[in-house]
């Protein structure tokens, strides 16, 4: 690929409009992630609803490239700005809630700790664990905004996907210890995604603490990669505890929590992060499972 076909790949993924590139036929040839993320049924490959083309705000450019008769349709809605200043105005609203809870904890600790006969340095260690948890939720909010702002880029060049589960698995042995949960790694060797290694290695990273959050001790969780003609899927199953049915679609939403991990000190938007970057390079997200049934959790690529 030269020069101007990767320059026009990524200014056309990274834009904030919703815009597609569809052929002769009406097939999507591209889409910038904003499309893939905010307007249903558009999919490389598939025939984009005529309802969207007939739509009195999709502003339609013919493209000829190389003798093929393209069109750029931007998809953009009145309503976006709205819709987004709702969303921020949620999302603002929800990291205050979610900050609350560790900065009470924390006040607590430090009136502890000035009273008589207290034993200061639990506290002190106490209260360094909730600036820890605060650090972290800041540092994920962080992310999770460059991402969608699309100041971080997910996609660009493919990563081979099982020398990067190792190393997370490796990373992670010492947490593993303590919370009694063993992680494996298996797959096929050759299998690449087309994401960028630091992104990648965000998605296998929270999957695996998700396991090791809530699976429960003496359990067994596996990140696994397999590869077909159409998909690569990422995958982590656990035997763990597992959770209700009716929690499953909900797991991928920010600061979402089951009532079993209500207690936990995770951030709540782990695999919210993961539904991003998957979704961002063109993937698709989705947990299985149920309760005493274990969590398994498929991350599935488009092979290129």
């Amino acid at each position: 690929m030269n020069a101007d076909a990767v320059r026009g790949q990524v200014l056309l993924e990274e834009s904030r409009e919703a815009v597609v590139v569809l052929d002769a036929d009406g097939r999507v040839v591209a889409a910038s992630r904003r499309a893939r993320q905010s307007v249903e049924g558009v999919r490389e490959g598939e025939q984009l609803s005529p309802e969207l083309l007939e739509d009195d705000r999709a502003l339609v450019v013919p493209l000829s490239i190389d003798g093929r008769i393209e069109q750029l349709v931007y998809l953009s809605r009145a309503g976006d700005l709205s819709a987004y200043e709702e969303l921020r105005s949620g999302f603002t609203a929800a990291v205050s809630h979610e900050l609350r809870t560790p900065l009470a904890r924390l006040l607590a600790l430090l009136e502890l700790a000035l009273l008589p006969g207290e034993d200061v340095a639990e506290l002190v260690e106490n209260a360094r664990r909730e600036v820890e948890q605060i650090r972290e939720l800041i540092d994920e909010v962080l992310f999770l905004s460059e991402l969608e702002s699309g100041a971080r880029v997910v996609s660009l060049g493919a990563t081979t996907v099982m020398p990067v589960l190792r190393d997370v698995v490796t990373d992670l042995e010492e947490r593993s210890a303590r919370a009694a949960v063993t992680l494996s790694v298996a797959g096929d060797e050759d299998a690449a995604v087309e994401v960028r290694p630091r992104m990648l290695r965000v998605v296998a990273q929270n999957l695996a603490e998700n396991a090791l959050r809530y699976a429960g001790p003496g359990t067994s969780a596996g990140l696994s990669v397999e590869r077909t003609a159409e998909q690569v899927v990422l995958r982590i199953s656990d035997d763990g505890v597992g959770v209700d049915e009716r929690d499953l679609p909900r797991l991928f939403e920010r600061f979402y929590r089951t009532d079993r991990s209500r207690a936990s000190r995770g951030t709540g938007l782990g695999l919210a992060i993961v539904k991003h970057v998957v979704t961002s390079a063109g993937g698709t997200v989705e947990a299985r499972g149920g309760r005493g049934r274990g969590l398994e959790v498929l991350c599935s690529f488009p092979t290129r």
